[in-house]
């Protein structure tokens, strides 16, 4: 199989473009081969491509079948248990190390990819992150050895924030003083999985993924009211939205008594992000 077959036969897929992205990050990523490579013929033995192929003709995201994705200038082990992250995920870090913070918490860590990050940009911080797979944990902390960062990484329920004991709010002088709370949850209503890609619905983990159609703030109310308590004066607050709720979420936010609150469109001009303040 040359290149030129192997990238006509993802376009079952793929539109053409794509299928070309995903043949180059295979040979590059998995075989080590350049452009130039495989332009002047190099391709590896077919009977360990046929196996790569397969998995991606089945829908199967390049990133699971590859095992990693990049996010920022790093590169993340995503597994099925994990969300793959995505390019505008790196923008909300971004926006967030600006301000910055000594005590961090990352809810909905998934692969660690914001957890880790901040970590790795802001290495005076003091970095924890929660989540509720256990898989998605293991993948996280693996991921921070990787890059060799230092995250506090807990099993905990989002919706379930209210039952934490006051000790588990404290990082310092028995008071409660996260300078920064920040997610990206699930946030996907059940009624917009038509619109969605294949490779998306059918492998990525829904746990990540959707609320209720008649709940889409279910995790931002959970999350929001805890950090409402659990947040230092001046603290941020900052999600990955859903742009169709931006204007409940402000809402939610104004009536927990949040203030400063700020919408950001995202890279593919969609209104992404959203960051508070508790006065």
């Amino acid at each position: 199989m040359n290149y030129s077959e192997f990238w006509r036969s993802l376009t079952s897929v793929y539109d053409e473009g794509e299928a070309k992205s995903v043949a180059r990050l295979v040979l590059e990523v998995r075989f080590g081969l350049t452009l130039p490579d495989v332009l002047c013929g190099r391709m590896p033995d077919e009977s360990i491509l046929r196996p790569i192929q397969k998995q991606l003709l089945a829908g199967v995201p390049v990133q699971y079948v590859l095992g990693q994705a990049m996010f920022g200038p790093r590169t993340f082990l995503v597994t099925p248990a994990v969300l793959i992250p995505r390019p505008e995920t790196y923008e909300l870090c971004q926006w967030v190390m600006a301000k910055g913070g000594n005590h961090i918490l990352d809810i909905g860590t998934g692969s660690g990819c914001i957890a880790c990050t901040l970590a790795a940009e802001l290495p005076q911080a003091d970095v924890t992150a929660w989540d509720i797979s256990e898989e998605a944990l293991t993948v996280a902390r693996e991921n921070a050895r990787r890059i060799g960062v230092s995250v506090k990484f807990e099993k905990k329920d989002a919706l379930n924030l209210e039952n934490i004991a006051s000790r588990d709010l404290t990082v310092s002088n028995d008071t409660a003083s996260w300078d920064l709370i920040v997610s990206n949850p699930p946030y996907v209503c059940h009624r917009e999985k038509a619109a969605m890609e294949r490779n998306v619905l059918e492998h990525e983990p829904h746990i990540a993924l959707f609320v209720p159609d008649d709940d889409p703030l279910l995790f931002y109310r959970a999350i929001a009211t805890y950090a409402a308590r659990a947040l230092t004066a001046g603290g941020q607050l900052a999600f990955e939205i859903n742009p169709l709720y931006a204007s409940q979420l402000e809402a939610l936010l104004e009536s927990l008594g949040f203030i400063h609150i700020e919408t950001r469109h995202d890279q593919f001009g969609k209104e992404r992000f959203i960051k508070t303040i508790k006065p």
